[in-house]
């Protein structure tokens, strides 16, 4: 009698079960508008009030403390939603979930009330909790009787993240800056709620695969669609039990309380001036962030007092993990400025206007990269439908209908800049160079990694960071002595999102796949959730860092404000490449 996964595997597509390329798709659908929408928001909130496209005239300061706090929830909630898929509705069920949830939260944000862009960005870290663990962990299912092609897998899946994100921030992006950002908004929505019928009517292909909540011994393959880790195995030689004590959970619980506390009360208080911290205020210092350095040195005194409890070896790896973690805070901090002042700095005070012929090379180009991905993916669309057309006919059509529905905006896009005597460059096409960067280039990097001159851990780390931080360095040097009004080339951002992708591919691999060598299986739930807590506070810390352009602008200039993000990196890049050889001492043999 053949299983689930035996089935999967008779249909293939490039190889590999057409299960994988449904949720290709479903992923993608879901980048699209997670991505669509993350390039607006910002934009949007900070846009003038007057005009033909009226934004909300926010501050930077108050756009991104709102930001950061949605940022921020983004990589807590998945902890829970894979937990409650486990123990409760399995993963098939909990990714349908989450998709409904998600596309209801765009659906709000295309409304364009306060009201409703809080309750849409509430209900988008609801649904993005139960999605973003879960489609992976259908992979891992379906491969795990075919592990090695697993790697290959996740490269095809990983390929559906950047295309979503692609296409999501460069068509969501045009419609919103050149008809309106209900518009943009709304795309969103739409691409979201037909990724979500299009996996709900694919059940017949998968049988029971991710429908039962089985018990879990090890984690296998959690990605977060931009990092991924390597099955884990218990180690032989695992040490004995750790028990939370009393103390523990009631450290856990304070820190848990007050870190969701700062997260709400920073954009409560900056946008509606209600701050739940106000009493514990001191001078000039704001009573939150009291609060909040409270909270991280209970939260230090508990980790380290875990870590303590155990013996050498684990102590040891233990600690080079919490190393890792501390450091991935910095990447972040700078990198994840794309989505809070580099949008800022790409419509403000970059020259986006283009005449004559230099209009018709920038058509042309963007054209290129626009057609030339989408005929490839319409043609895995193309096989997909001959393949599983009998099995999922429903979710087949809905597959085609949002492909000619792609087709029509890039056309309509395509015909309408073309048509056009003057072009100017939405910001959000800039957003887009990230994910073309990391196609052109992600190839490059594993065959790097997988060869004799694969550079350790603390080095690949100290790449990223100093990497990243040229980028900023040469955003810094074109706004050098720029004044008020006057804009600089475009080259300068192309430039600087080309080092900050590369910086990305040199760090992201080492990330995760180091909490599953690094930490014995029986604990990697809590490591695992600490690991994103810092990629959350890391993402938190960028957007209200970035917030702070428009008043370091106004105090120091342009240039200071990336000097900041040139000088933070390429310090604790040097700093992680001076502790290499303490890391390689306290990992014990682990590469």
């Amino acid at each position: 009698m053949t299983t689930d996964i035996e089935n999967l595997f008779k249909d293939k597509v490039l190889g590999h079960p057409a299960g994988l390329f449904v949720l290709f798709f479903t992923e993608m659908w879901e980048r699209f508008s997670f991505y669509g929408m993350r390039v607006l928001l910002v934009n949007f909130l900070t846009f003038s009030l007057i005009g033909d496209n009226p934004g909300w005239g926010w501050s930077a300061e108050n756009a991104g403390a709102l930001f950061g706090t949605y940022a921020m929830l983004l990589y807590i909630t998945p902890i829970i939603g894979g937990v409650i898929a486990d123990k409760f509705t399995g993963y098939r069920l909990a990714v349908i979930i989450g998709s409904i949830i998600m596309a209801a939260g765009h659906a709000c944000m295309a409304l364009e009330t306060e009201f409703t862009l809080y309750f849409g960005l509430g209900l988008l870290v609801v649904g993005t909790g139960f999605f973003k663990p879960n489609i992976t962990s259908i992979i891992s299912e379906m491969y795990k009787k075919n592990p090695e092609k697993k790697d290959g897998a996740y490269t095809i899946f990983y390929m559906g993240v950047n295309a979503g994100a692609f296409f999501g921030m460069m068509l969501c992006g045009y419609l919103a800056e050149k008809i309106g950002w209900s518009y943009g908004f709304g795309l969103a929505d739409i691409f979201m709620l037909l990724g979500t019928l299009q996996f709900s009517f694919s059940g017949n292909l998968f049988g029971k695969i991710g429908l039962k909540p089985t018990k879990v011994h090890h984690v296998e393959d959690i990605q977060d669609g931009d990092n991924s880790i390597a099955e884990i195995t218990e180690d032989p030689e695992v040490e004995k039990e750790n028990p939370f004590t009393l103390l523990d959970k009631i450290l856990i619980i304070v820190c848990a309380v007050v870190g969701l506390g700062y997260a709400i009360n920073d954009p409560m208080s900056k946008i509606a001036g209600i701050d739940i911290f106000s009493a514990l205020q001191m001078g000039q210092f704001e009573g939150q962030y009291v609060a909040v350095l409270f909270a991280l040195a209970l939260f230090l005194f508990l980790v380290i007092g875990r870590i303590l409890r155990y013996t050498k070896v684990v102590r040891d790896r233990m600690f080079a993990f919490i190393i890792f973690a501390f450091f991935t805070v910095f990447f972040w901090l700078s990198f994840e400025q794309g989505a809070s002042s580099l949008v800022l700095f790409a419509r403000d005070n970059v020259d986006r206007v283009l005449l004559g012929n230099s209009a018709f090379v920038f058509n042309v180009i963007n054209a290129l990269l626009t057609v030339v991905p989408l005929v490839i993916i319409t043609y895995v669309l193309i096989d997909l439908w001959k393949k599983t057309f009998k099995k999922i006919p429903y979710s087949n059509i809905v597959l085609a209908v949002c492909f000619l529905f792609m087709w029509g905006i890039v056309f309509w896009m395509l015909k309408r800049e073309f048509s056009a005597d003057v072009s100017e460059i939405t910001v959000s096409w800039f957003s887009i160079l990230n994910s073309f960067f990391i196609i052109v280039f992600a190839s490059f990097f594993s065959k790097w990694f997988e060869s004799k001159y694969n550079p350790s851990a603390a080095a690949k780390y100290a790449l990223g960071l100093i990497i990243m931080a040229i980028g900023f360095g040469l955003l810094a040097f074109g706004a050098y002595g720029v004044q008020e009004g006057v804009k600089v080339s475009m080259v300068w951002l192309i430039l600087a999102y080309l080092f900050h992708t590369l910086g990305e591919l040199c760090l992201s691999p080492v990330g995760l796949s180091y909490v599953s060598k690094l930490v014995p299986a029986r604990m990697i739930a809590l490591m695992f959730g600490m690991w994103y807590l810092a990629i959350a506070i890391g993402n938190k810390l960028a957007a209200v860092l970035g917030g702070q352009i428009e008043n370091i602008t106004k105090a120091y200039s342009l240039s200071t404000f990336f000097l900041i993000f040139t000088i933070v990196p390429i310090v604790a890049g040097l700093v992680v490449f001076a502790l290499n050889p303490a890391l390689k001492k306290l990992m014990h043999g682990v590469r």
